[in-house]
């Protein structure tokens, strides 16, 4: 294989014309080397294909990347995470096939590199803070998201820490306990997180198996806007606790962390219908894109999200004796069939919020604690590969000559 490609052939391979292969060395996205006897431009060979397989991801990714990201790379490389042929996998793992016995804790560490480390212990790696004076007072007045956003770093040690070192991760697995007592408002707690969330929310055996799946399946997922943030965040070498705040804050907006809410709101609506089937159907009519109907279709899964298809499997095994549940389900399954969708994980995760009876805005919590596996992840990932993340703007506005 040949060492350097001439321009043509790296064109060729990139399938850009010559000038847009030089803009891409003007830009800093590929590098070139002159020939010293002809001065003819090289490139190597490695380099070209490197490139083109990040303009394919972010061609199946669905984004058309208008501008560089790290300086100068478009698609950010991970060895995280992985969203492919509609299935989701940590770190080669199927996630759905996690789901069915691993817990958050599991996951973490899987996420984490570390499949076999224990920094979940039975005892409290380090001992849980108390709120510095008139936090606690002023903290409780806000949602629980919020708090958390605005709480966890105060919460946090301060010692510095070293990315891919015990201490960084055992502070990882700590924090991740502060963030579900800061979620639930109850105690900081060893006990495992999916039963924390159980006890908070008066859920049974049964709830509590169906939270921990659905932690495992929300942990991760690959490069959205939450995560890019703690990763932005992570690259100047803040603190953990401000990278998690970041991911707090982008995922307290609707349009990222917004959707258990508007699915709750769709299937609130639908309980009240006089004619539910009429106004199941106008739903579909009204909806001029499948993805405007709130908790179904999703654009990395084109037949169907296994993360919701999973956990709407594990509640269909809930007794009949719980009746609201499976009213619930048939309502899905009427949009499902009227408008050709499949559910996502939002629309599971507003089944169990009112069908369990859990309070408005516990699915989001529960999606906030799972993310912060991933988060943990992401961050250590990025602190370990140096870089500052600063993306380039192309200016649009109006120039004034001097």
């Amino acid at each position: 294989m040949k060492k350097e490609l001439s321009a043509a052939e790296a064109a060729q391979i990139l399938g850009v014309s010559l000038p847009t292969l030089y803009s891409y060395v003007s830009r800093g996205l590929l590098a070139s080397s002159a020939r010293e006897a002809s001065g003819s431009k090289r490139y190597a060979h490695e380099e070209v294909l490197r490139l083109a397989a990040r303009r394919a991801d972010a061609k199946r990714a669905g984004h058309r990347v208008a501008a560089a990201m790290d300086w100068g790379v478009p698609v950010l490389e991970t060895s995280i995470c992985r969203i492919a042929d509609g299935a989701l996998s940590y770190r080669g793992h199927d996630a759905v096939g996690l789901a069915e016995t691993a817990t958050l804790e599991d996951v973490a560490c899987l996420l984490w590199g570390h499949a076999e480390a224990r920094y979940f212990g039975a005892v409290l790696s380090q001992p849980a803070h108390s709120l510095p004076l008139g936090i606690g007072e002023d903290g409780a007045g806000l949602p629980p998201l919020e708090r958390a956003l605005a709480l966890l770093p105060l919460l946090a040690p301060r010692r510095p820490q070293t990315a891919g070192d015990d201490s960084f991760y055992a502070n990882g697995a700590h924090l991740m306990r502060v963030l579900a007592s800061l979620l639930t408002g109850e105690e900081v707690s060893a006990r495992p997180l999916h039963q924390q969330l159980a006890r908070a929310w008066g859920g049974d055996a049964a709830q509590a198996d169906i939270i921990r799946a659905a932690l495992v399946l929300l942990a991760d997922h690959e490069l959205n806007a939450s995560t890019f943030a703690v990763r932005c965040v992570a690259s100047t070498g803040a603190s953990l606790a401000a990278a998690l705040s970041a991911g707090l804050a982008a995922l307290s907006g609707p349009r990222h962390g917004g959707g258990c809410e508007e699915a709750r709101g769709l299937l609130e609506r639908a309980l009240a219908a006089p004619d539910r089937e009429v106004f199941l159907v106008d739903v579909c009519r009204d909806s001029e894109k499948a993805r405007e109907i709130p908790g179904f279709a999703h654009p990395l899964y084109p037949a169907g999200d296994p993360r919701g298809q999973h956990l709407l499997e594990c509640l269909k095994q809930i007794p009949r004796k719980v009746p609201i549940i499976h009213e619930l389900l048939n309502i899905g399954d009427t949009l499902s069939t009227h408008c050709a969708v499949q559910p996502n994980a939002d629309l599971a995760l507003a089944i169990m919020e009112i069908g369990f009876g859990w309070p408005r805005g516990a699915g989001l919590r529960l999606f906030a604690l799972a993310r912060s596996a991933g988060w943990i992840a992401h961050a250590a990932e990025q602190l370990a590969d140096g870089k500052l993340i600063r993306p380039r703007a192309r200016y649009v506005g109006k120039f004034v000559p001097a």
